[in-house]
């Protein structure tokens, strides 16, 4: 068996320790540890920016969905308020269209009613015209002279009178 004195490792812990006497003798812990103390003030530093970042983009994503549902609850709302107004737009047309087509059926009626009084009246006047005719004719062939003369004038004026 070899003594532990003798041994390798021995001598390389015996190194390493000499090693780390030396380094803390020359003060190379402050200057590590001032390095650690930065590197963990920058971390610090980063770490509350990116909480910082991460709390404004949070905002920003509670902000956009806000504007987000109240866009689609604007689009919904114009949507509803088109379909009433096309509705009431239609409901409109329909009762214009009604009230024109009453309008000219009212209208074709006064036409016909007036166009019934027109024809009687030409029916009654071509009858009166063909009584006049047929009566002058009647009494020219039977009476003749003054007294024919004097009762056609008569018969003319008491049909024309009773026609009017």
């Amino acid at each position: 068996m070899t003594h532990a004195l003798f041994e390798a490792e021995t001598w390389v812990a015996v190194a390493f320790v000499i090693f780390l006497l030396l380094v803390w003798r020359a003060g190379a812990h402050r200057s590590v540890g001032g390095a650690l103390d930065d590197y963990s003030k920058r971390a610090s530093a980063e770490l509350t920016e990116a909480n910082r970042l991460k709390a404004e983009a949070e905002a920003l994503l509670a902000a956009y969905k806000k504007k987000q549902h109240e866009a689609e609850a604007e689009a919904k709302a114009i949507v509803a308020q088109a379909k009433v107004e096309a509705e009431e737009i239609a409901a409109e047309a329909k009762t214009r269209m009604e009230e024109f087509v009453a309008r000219r059926t009212k209208m074709a009626e006064a036409k016909i009613a007036q166009a019934e009084v027109q024809a009687l009246a030409d029916v009654r006047a071509a009858a009166a015209e063909a009584a006049v005719k047929a009566s002058e004719k009647v009494l020219a062939e039977s009476v003749k002279g003054k007294v024919a003369s004097d009762l056609l004038s008569a018969a003319i004026r008491d049909v024309k009178a009773r026609l009017d």
